[in-house]
């Protein structure tokens, strides 16, 4: 090695072991700033949208108590921001190594809502579980999913290929199947196929439309050729078809949803009276608290249908602002998992912000009439508090992968 010209004074190099405690620095404060900001907003329209359907529950679970979903929804906010933040201070390599038990755990519990006395009915549909709360097993379904197939795309590059004997047709054939990826892909397709069979036995197709786009995203973020997706998109686009016409309460909806003025009292009247809602809004909206449709005119204003009242009392420009802060959020977690520090965080990121861009945009989709009712919630905005602990949890999970971004 050439000696320099000019004699220098050598700078110490940090020692290699510090490497790690030096990009595992703060969290990304624009991604923490956009959450909180949304989880805020999102109680503030809770209030509004909620108060007149406690109240007038007399009987019900609320008593009359026109703050009840608020209350409940702040004391589930706030225990989530503790989640997100434990959840951000962990180092979330340790989730490689329990990527197969979550989903073993999750696909037991996800079974276990069939069980007499755990499973809670609802809407004619058992999908939820009353232990310790009553929540849906199928979130942590979704998580286990982005986990096992974050973890093991991570060491695709690990994978020994294949080999056949050349002197046979089945050889020869087996060794083209691996050429195009096919036997890299079986392990995959087994799990996201096991998870939709359980799922279909709930009677799901919401959630199982999230696990097929979440596996689609990760699979297409880890390197998969794209010739697959456009098998798999047939085939699942196929298979869906025919689940939707052979099942009577799918076909109602796809009716309803075609013509919901078919039926304007019963199975078409959140259709239809969403769009009042968001009609009557205009472009300024009839002003915070001052929307109509709440007042037992429009069902589950809290819940899913939340953004209609969005837009009756903020307007085009109220409803186009929250959107934007939603777009903001997704394309900075997008931007966190091109910048992540390793290929299994990068993928992590992609499935959870992939799961919760689809959520935002099929739910403003049925409000709007652009898809048929899924009973898909509004992130951070719909009553439900366990839903948002885990939406929360999920959160901390990316923060935690920021944490380890090398600076820029």
């Amino acid at each position: 090695m050439a000696k320099p010209f000019f004699k220098t004074k050598e700078k110490q190099e940090p020692p290699k072991q510090t490497r790690v405690q030096r990009l595992r620095g703060q969290m990304d404060v624009p991604f923490l700033l956009l959450t909180v900001l949304l989880v805020v907003i999102g109680l503030v329209m809770l209030l509004s949208a909620s108060y007149p359907s406690a109240y007038y529950d007399l009987k019900g679970t609320t008593g009359g108590d026109p703050f009840y979903y608020f209350k409940r929804q702040l004391i589930y906010a706030v225990l989530g921001f503790g989640v997100m933040y434990l959840v951000s201070r962990l180092n979330y390599q340790g989730l490689r190594g329990l990527a197969v038990t979550i989903l073993i755990v999750a696909c037991l519990l996800m079974l276990a809502v069939k069980i007499p006395g755990l499973g809670v009915e609802a809407n004619g549909a058992v999908r939820w579980l009353k232990f310790p709360i009553q929540w849906q097993p199928s979130e942590l379904g979704k998580m286990g999913l982005i986990l096992y197939f974050a973890a093991h795309l991570s060491t695709r590059d690990q994978r020994k290929p294949l080999s056949f004997r050349r002197n046979t047709a089945i050889g020869r054939f087996g060794n083209w199947l691996e050429r195009i990826g096919f036997f890299e892909l079986i392990p995959y397709l087994l799990v996201l196929l096991l998870m939709v069979g359980i799922l279909a036995l709930q009677q799901h197709m919401s959630a199982t439309i999230q696990m097929v786009i979440i596996a689609a995203a990760i699979l297409f973020a880890g390197g998969i050729a794209v010739g697959w997706f456009v098998a798999g998109g047939v085939t699942v686009g196929a298979t869906l078809l025919y689940i939707i016409m052979g099942t009577g309460y799918m076909t109602s909806r796809i009716t309803m949803w075609r013509d919901p003025w078919s039926d304007p009292l019963d199975k078409g009247m959140q259709a239809i009276q969403s769009l009042m809602a968001i009609g009557s809004g205009g472009v300024t909206g009839l002003g915070l608290g001052n929307g109509k449709q709440k007042f037992l005119y429009l069902p589950e204003a809290q819940n899913d249908f939340i953004f209609a009242i969005v837009c009756e009392e903020l307007g085009l420009i109220g409803a186009c602002l929250i959107l934007a802060l939603f777009a903001l959020l997704i394309i900075r977690g997008y931007w966190l998992a091109l910048h992540a520090r390793d290929k299994f965080g990068s993928l992590v990121v992609v499935g959870v912000t992939t799961l919760f861009a689809f959520q935002v945009f099929a739910n403003v989709a049925v409000v709007t009439n652009l898809f048929p009712v899924t009973g898909i919630s509004l992130p951070f905005f719909s009553s439900g508090g366990s839903a948002l602990v885990i939406q929360l949890a999920e959160m901390g999970l990316i923060l935690s992968i920021s944490r380890e971004t090398p600076a820029s």
